[in-house]
């Protein structure tokens, strides 16, 4: 099963191949260890090559790579692991044993590791496979449209009133090449831009996570939730969903419709990382030219992908729900030109990655007249109730300052980044409810904004409105931490206008220092909002969460 099918059809694949007689061990939890007879008796001794395989190749890649090993002093453990989660490992280690061999669905998948710190991850590998980016439409909504006589185009679509689904261009390559499709399709001249923020607008409603998550929201597949009758996929994932709605009682096929131009598609790249050793290496090469050969290639036709040159798609040549003559391939662009798009889609859909800094020095245990509350419960309430303001995709952390909190540190972390529905799902917002304000704490603001800004500048992510939010009711109060003017220094420095990163300030209570949080906020492109009643807090962060939804003039 693929990486853009239902999760409920999927299994993941863990292949140990050994020097015994093939034996298959259904092991608890859906993976599965298989033996085999792999290596000779006169091997001195026997190398372990790890591959992490996209789901969508990986029992393809396991039973190539037991060929490639047969009779060799090496065999290849194939793991079926999700790109998102092998990235995730592989920049911020977190004690999943790291592959020899990345064979992951995108070579976006590549870049974006690379970017957020996996130094031994190159930027590109050579393609296996390639499965063209789609719009996936039910055929009912295909009818609508005029097919089977007339082949609808992507723009018919996005001016159609169908429901349409989106997969979150922040962390899935179909979202990033349908973005990318969309421009294209548009006519040249004044009229483009607007015109593409429309149709992003159009795709904006229903933007959920991943292609998995689309799938499960098709009408009949049983979701509770409003129903989406057209979104991006992968060719792949429309051909394997139809093979089981031939056969199961799942609802009807899918029709794909392909791309006005060539976009990037889905391109499978093999990518050996740095910490590989040299007998590694030597298999890999070897498994490399395999998976490349003819028959290597007739293996990969079996999973309904294409040649990587996207030329040939084996078996479904009479097949009207797809177009199995070859498609044009399209190198993905310069990041720059990815952060572009990326960023205008960030201002339409308003997914956010938020760092929240919240204070929690000794003033905050003072009561606030008329409520009986002290401003640390109404801080916290209100940054437990936010966390439904942001959209699901959105991606947030929350740091607590005061002074020496963490050693010399005056901050800690108390939830780290991670999706807000995740958060949401695990009791985060009881968490933000149950903090505390330290007794004797001061308030250590300069050293918090800049060591906070420093992280948010670092993992900066594309397709998020990347913002720090600072709510305070105090102003700087520890003498050992950077000054103001070296706070302002780095703040300035750490600026880049392509990737905007503005701190939003919200200040409470009588002895804040409004100044002080404007010039913060200024040096980064942000806004300062002061509530001087904090009985009145939740609604001064409501509204500004809430302004974040328009963050350009005359957007609506």
């Amino acid at each position: 099963m693929g990486r853009h099918e239902p999760a409920a059809g999927r299994r993941g694949i863990r292949t140990t191949i050994v020097v015994t007689a093939a034996v298959l061990v259904a092991a608890a939890g859906g993976w599965v260890t298989v033996a085999r007879v792999t290596a000779s008796a006169g091997c001195a001794q026997e190398d372990v090559v790890r591959v992490a395989v996209a789901p969508d190749l990986a029992a393809a890649v396991d039973r190539i790579a037991h060929g490639v090993a047969a009779g060799q002093c090496f065999r290849f453990e194939v793991e079926d692991r999700d790109p998102a989660a092998v990235a995730s490992s592989l920049a911020v280690a977190d004690g999943t044993r790291r592959p020899d061999v990345w064979i992951p669905d995108s070579t976006l998948r590549l870049r974006r590791a690379k970017a957020a710190g996996a130094a031994d991850v190159p930027v590109s590998g050579s393609s296996v496979a390639n499965s063209p980016v789609v719009f996936a439409m039910t055929e009912d909504t295909a009818k609508s449209l005029g097919w089977p006589g007339k082949t609808p185009a992507w723009q018919d679509l996005l001016d159609s009133p169908v429901s349409l689904g989106m997969p979150d261009p922040g962390s899935d390559p179909v979202g990033v090449s349908t973005l990318l499709g969309v421009a294209k399709a548009l006519p040249p001249g004044p009229a483009a831009a607007p015109a593409f923020a429309a149709a992003m607008r159009r795709l904006a409603p229903i933007t959920l996570p991943g292609v998995d998550d689309l799938y499960a929201r098709l009408p009949g597949a049983g979701s509770s939730k409003q129903a989406v009758s057209a979104f991006p996929a992968s060719e792949t994932s429309v051909l394997r969903y139809n093979e089981r709605a031939g056969v199961t009682a799942t609802p009807a096929q899918l029709v794909a419709v392909y791309p006005p131009q060539a976009v990037p598609s889905l391109d499978y790249p093999f990518a050996v990382l740095g910490n590989a050793g040299r007998a590694q290496q030597d298999a890999a090469a070897k498994l490399l030219t395999a998976l490349l050969g003819a028959d290597g290639q007739a293996v990969l036709a079996g999973v309904d992908v294409r040649t990587p040159d996207g030329r040939m798609l084996f078996g479904h040549t009479g097949d009207t729900h797809v177009a199995a003559g070859p498609q044009a391939l399209s190198p993905l662009p310069s990041e720059d030109a990815l952060d572009q798009v990326l960023n205008q889609w960030a201002k339409v859909n308003t997914s956010s990655r938020a760092r929240v800094l919240i204070d929690i020095s000794g003033s905050m245990n003072a009561i606030v007249p008329g409520t009986g509350r002290t401003r640390m419960a109404l801080t916290a309430e209100a940054a437990a109730r936010a966390l439904d303001l942001f959209k699901p995709t959105s991606e947030s952390s929350t740091w607590v300052f005061s002074t020496n909190l963490d050693g010399d540190h005056d901050y800690r972390e108390v939830l780290p980044m991670s999706p807000v529905s995740v958060q949401l799902a695990t009791g985060a917002a009881q968490k933000l409810r149950d903090l505390r304000a330290t007794p004797n704490g001061q308030t250590g603001l300069y050293d918090t904004v800049l060591a906070a800004y420093q992280q948010a500048r670092a993992d900066w992510t594309a397709g998020r409105l990347n913002l720090v939010i600072l709510m305070t009711d105090g102003r700087n109060e520890d003498p050992h931490g950077v000054t103001r003017e070296q706070l302002l220094d780095g703040l300035n420095a750490l600026q880049d206008p392509r990737r905007p990163l503005p701190v939003i300030a919200i200040g409470m209570g009588p002895d804040i220092d409004a100044g002080d949080l404007g010039a913060i906020t200024a040096a980064t492109g942000g806004k300062t909002f002061v509530a001087p009643d904090p009985a009145k807090i939740a609604d001064v962060f409501y509204g500004a969460l809430a302004g974040l939804s328009c963050p350009t003039p005359g957007c609506t």
